[in-house]
Formats: C-alpha cells, structure tokens, sequence
C-alpha cells in the first residue's frame, strides 16, 4: 500500500463522534493504511454536535464558497478540517447551516429521523466528491462507512462518472448491522433524478430503507466489506448474489492484513 492513495468517505469517525463500530472502523483502517506509507484522507459530515473549538476545526477557505443544487436549490458548501492527533491523518468536514447546525446526527431528540437526511446525504456525497476534484487527489479506493455516505458509489459512477480524476479508483463499501428503522424521505429517488441520474437504476430506493440503501451502494461498488458479524440475512444475501468481491467480517485483530490484501486484489483488477 506504500503511497497509494486511499479516500475514507464516513458517517461517522472518531474522536469526532461516540465510538461506534462503523466511527471506530473508519478511523483505524485509515490509521492502518497510513502506518504501511500509504496516503489517506478522511470526508465525514460535520454535524452539529463535533465539538469546533475542541478538535480545532477550521473552514478551509479556497475549498469552500462552492454551491452545490440538491433538489433545485443552491445550497452553500462550507469545508472545514481537523488534524487527528499523533497519527499526521487529515479529516476534512463537509458542512452546512441548513443541514448540518443541529447539535445531532441522524435523529431528533424523540429518536426519528430527521426529514431532510435524504437530501443530507446527497448533499455529502455531492460535497465529498466535487471537494477531492478541488483538491486534485485521485484516489486509487474509495472506502465508505455508514448509511449516511452510501449514495456516494451511485453518484461517482453515474452523476460523476466523466470526471478523469476518478478514471482508475475502485470503490469498497463497507455493510454494517447498524442503519436506522423506518424510511427516508418517500421523495428521494425524485430528488435523485433531478440529477439526471435514471430512475430504474435506483429502483429500490422508492422505498428508502436502509437496506435499499446499501443495495444501490452494492450496485455501484467494486468491492464490499462485511463490517459487522451479524449483518442482516437480506444484505447478506443480496451481497452473494452481487458475485462483487467480497470480504468476510474481520476483527479488529484480523483486518490489517486483510483490509490491505483487498485493496491490493481490487486494484489489481
């Protein structure tokens, strides 16, 4: 992996936010990478609740004042960046006051979801890519996290997929056991298609359940990561019959030659 070049595009990392398996795993696979000599950077939303002055965020100026439309309308984009300490990682922070003020993640303070996720999550996704095409790194893998990021596999390969920059990267995504009950905004696929993106492409995403969510994701992956032990039986089998790459659950202890050895494979192809 020695100066190659890794994207992680997550929900959630830490410090930022609570330890989670997706939050922990973004964060030591990455530190991973960066200890064989790789390079990587780190996009997460910069939600309401990261502590600013504490973690030392700071809005990057000349990556930032860009719009980007999500559902015909302009919404600003503000970038801001942290240095995680002891480990020279950068994590860079998609944000903005509409969506992401709230001092909370996904769920207001009755635990529903918020209305606007679908839109957030476009709008991370949008953000993330159009903020590496800035930054003129083109990653060799792009490994998402959480539910939150998964709309980035269908807007790289469909929205995006002229963009030179990304020409040669493979994208991973990782599926976890924790998504969120219920649906989405019923309106999303809408929402999607205002970008030109094909309606029968995400089909599934009429009903925006998690689980159609990580379907598209699959769709418009590489290679997939089983992230937890215990992901539910529908993914697990929609992932086999995918016939994408697959690597099975590791542990922590496990995943550092793993993680690495699927890169590898995925590059290589």
């Amino acid at each position: 992996m020695k100066d190659k070049r890794v994207l992680y595009v997550s929900s959630e990392v830490v410090p930022y936010l609570p330890e989670t398996e997706i939050s922990s795993n973004s964060f030591q696979a990455a530190k991973m990478v960066n200890a064989v000599g790789g390079q990587t950077r780190i996009f997460m939303p910069r939600f309401g609740n990261i502590n600013e002055r504490r973690h030392q965020l700071h809005e990057v100026i000349r990556l930032s004042g860009m719009n980007l439309v999500i559902n015909d309308l302009d919404m600003p984009l503000i970038i801001k960046v942290a240095s995680i300490p002891k480990e020279r990682m950068q994590v860079y922070f998609i944000d903005n006051e509409e969506y992401f003020k709230r001092k909370a993640t996904f769920t207001d303070e009755d635990g529903e979801l918020f209305a606007d996720n679908d839109e957030r999550a476009i709008f991370f996704a949008k953000g993330v890519i159009e903020t590496v095409k800035k930054l003129n790194w083109a990653p060799d893998v792009i490994h998402v996290h959480g539910w939150m990021a998964s709309l980035l596999p269908l807007y790289l390969k469909e929205y995006f997929k002229d963009e030179p920059l990304f020409t040669d990267s493979k994208v991973v995504t990782s599926v976890y056991s924790s998504g969120f009950d219920g649906a989405l905004n019923m309106n999303l696929i809408d929402k999607i298609a205002f970008d030109e993106i094909d309606k029968e492409i995400i089909k599934d995403l009429k009903e925006p359940t998690y689980n159609n969510f990580m379907k598209q994701a699959i769709d418009h992956s590489d290679g997939v990561i089983i992230g937890s032990s215990d992901v539910n039986s529908e993914l697990t089998t929609y992932i086999e019959s995918s016939e994408k790459p697959t690597l099975d659950f590791k542990t922590p202890d496990e995943y550092e030659s793993a993680y690495t050895e699927f890169y590898n494979t995925l590059m290589a192809e």
